[in-house]
């Protein structure tokens, strides 16, 4: 069965030790790759059934946004299986500029996370950048962390309200290390999940239970490289006793409708 993983980092070879460390402290959590570059993430997932990837990074300043989609551009066409997603920042001048550059070096897409820019998800800032996707481009957004209020669930769900066209993915099932939370808000939400960083602090049974009552036509593959191995994450994802329309929906499926800004089935 081919596989997409829709979340994954890369980085540029001359940073990226030192960018997959902070995000080890950040978390503070060991990381499971110390090569956080594109190499690294192919590498990772030789031999295995992962055939496509959704690649970005973060900018948590500004001036960073134009060097790492040129950089995020680069790789996708070096690496004809990446799909690259753009990243943009709260207080980036020249916003709908910028994803017009992006779209056209081929990014479909935008990754943000409010807890690294350190920004309210709901944030009027961000809120124009939602209605200049809505319809248009598929949004990867960081949601959850028990230490933060920024990208807390409840603020998703205002957003979806706000924008009904906007397809999201709400990644780590929509509140990393809050998931229960997280279903009390997102569960009749019109978006997509991804259950990267989750499985580990789940277990199999309850990331089954997830998936089934948010519905596994909304649920999608993620590592989460290089914060996770992707075949240990896919073999662990296959553990959870999913039958093969289930895989086939959460393997693929949902990520190619995802991935071509349609809302979940």
């Amino acid at each position: 069965m081919k596989v997409i993983d829709c979340h994954c980092h890369i980085y540029p070879s001359k940073i990226a030790e030192r960018a997959v460390a902070g995000v080890g402290q950040f978390y503070a959590r060991d990381m499971h790759s110390d090569d956080g570059t594109a190499e690294g993430l192919l590498a990772a997932c030789a031999g295995s059934p992962i055939q496509r990837f959704v690649v970005h990074s973060v900018a948590t300043r500004p001036e960073q946004v134009r060097s790492i989609n040129d950089f995020i551009a680069s790789e996708c066409d070096e690496h004809p299986e990446f799909t690259g997603f753009m990243t943009l920042h709260q207080d980036l001048q020249d916003v709908e500029g910028e994803i017009e550059r992006a779209c056209e070096m081929g990014l479909v897409g935008i990754k943000l996370h409010p807890d690294t820019q350190q920004v309210n998800m709901d944030d009027p800032r961000l809120m124009r950048i939602y209605e200049i996707a809505e319809g248009r481009l598929p949004i990867i957004m960081h949601c959850g962390d028990y230490r933060y209020d920024y990208s807390h669930p409840r603020r998703m769900a205002a957003i979806l309200k706000t924008f009904p066209a906007l397809v999201v993915d709400a990644a780590h099932f929509g509140g990393w290390s809050i998931f229960d939370l997280a279903l009390e808000y997102l569960e009749d939400a019109s978006c997509y999940l991804d259950a990267s960083s989750a499985m580990e602090f789940l277990g199999l049974r309850r990331t089954a239970e997830l998936c089934r009552a948010y519905g596994t036509e909304r649920v999608m593959f993620g590592s989460d490289f290089p914060m996770w191995q992707p075949k240990a994450e896919l073999a662990r994802f296959c553990d959870a006793g999913f039958t093969e329309d289930e895989l086939q929906m959460m393997l693929w499926d949902n990520a190619e409708r995802f991935l071509s800004n349609q809302k979940p089935a």
